[in-house]
């Protein structure tokens, strides 16, 4: 039960992006296109989990005076690994992510799980919160990417989905636009979730 609860805390009640408004940088930076999105998050949630399930293991044997570091360390290892594995199978997500992928590093949403789950949890929950707070990330990011293409350039994963006389929202796909959609959208999931409870 404590698994489950590991797991889906960070898809709604902790989502990194809309409810602990953390990953700001990429989640505007990147979601100008679906696809952007969905690569940002896939390869944010390997980097969540690997470095969760590290930490958790190393927890122990690591002095608290350089824990951060050492934190930094196991980080940037699945960054270099997964913008690898990128370059390597997706050009052009690498082209399109540039910059941001080596930024995953710093991204605060994976430091803040290092520091407040991993380093306190055992490996398997650690594995599931990173899992939950990558899948959170990934669906903030894919319905914030989705608005944006879709009424920004009348598209959806680079797809034509309006005819000809379709004029797109051009602010949409600009930063306003960016600040714009992540705005109401946390909006909306705190309406909608503060229902809930």
């Amino acid at each position: 039960m404590k698994l489950l609860k590991d797991l889906t805390n960070g898809i709604v009640k902790e989502n990194p992006t809309l409810r602990l408004v953390l990953g700001t940088c990429p989640t505007l930076a990147v979601t100008t296109a679906v696809f952007n999105g969905l690569g940002m998050g896939i390869a944010a949630t390997a980097v969540l989990i690997g470095s969760n399930l590290i930490i958790s293991l190393i927890n122990k044997i690591v002095p608290s005076e350089v824990r951060i570091p050492i934190y930094v360390v196991v980080i940037a290892t699945f960054v270099t690994a997964v913008q690898m594995l990128i370059k390597a199978y997706s050009p052009a997500l690498d082209s399109a992510l540039g910059i941001f992928i080596p930024l995953i590093v710093v991204n605060c949403i994976i430091l803040a799980r290092a520091e407040s789950f991993a380093s306190k949890n055992p490996p398997l929950n650690s594995i599931m919160d990173g899992l939950g707070m990558g899948i959170g990330f990934t669906l903030a990011l894919l319905l914030i990417s989705s608005v944006r293409e879709i009424f920004g350039a009348g598209t959806f994963l680079g797809m034509p989905i309006f005819g000809a006389s379709y004029e797109p929202a051009l602010i949409l796909i600009l930063p306003p636009g960016g600040f714009l959609v992540f705005g109401l959208t946390i909006a909306l999931v705190n309406k909608l979730t503060a229902k809930k409870a």
